[in-house]
């Protein structure tokens, strides 16, 4: 069965911020690292369980992709997956986590 896939306002947020950081240098670039992003994201809706648990939750739902050095941040429900979160790997997840959860 096939899950819709969502992209949460706060993830398609972080997508865009990153978008328009590469857009500086290269606006070709930008648009290929959309694509790459949602066609990653769009896999999830017949392979939910791909990625990776999420180390710093612990819980089976919330995974991640890496798409380059990027993680992608999905929570898997019943009948849809989430994409919660479109971040950096260097970043540090609990105080963003926090910051938009205040």
């Amino acid at each position: 069965m096939a899950r819709k896939v969502i992209w949460t306002e706060t993830a398609w947020r972080d997508l865009e911020e990153v978008a328009d950081y590469i857009a500086r240098d290269s606006f070709s670039y930008s648009a290929a690292f959309v694509r790459e992003a949602r066609d990653a994201a769009r896999t999830l809706a017949y392979l939910s369980e791909r990625g990776r648990t999420v180390p710093e939750f612990n819980d089976p739902n919330i995974r991640e992709l890496f798409v380059r050095s990027y993680r992608l941040i999905y929570q898997i429900a019943e009948k849809s997956v989430y994409v919660i979160g479109f971040i950096h790997g260097a970043r540090d997840l609990w105080a963003l986590w926090e910051r938009e959860n205040r």
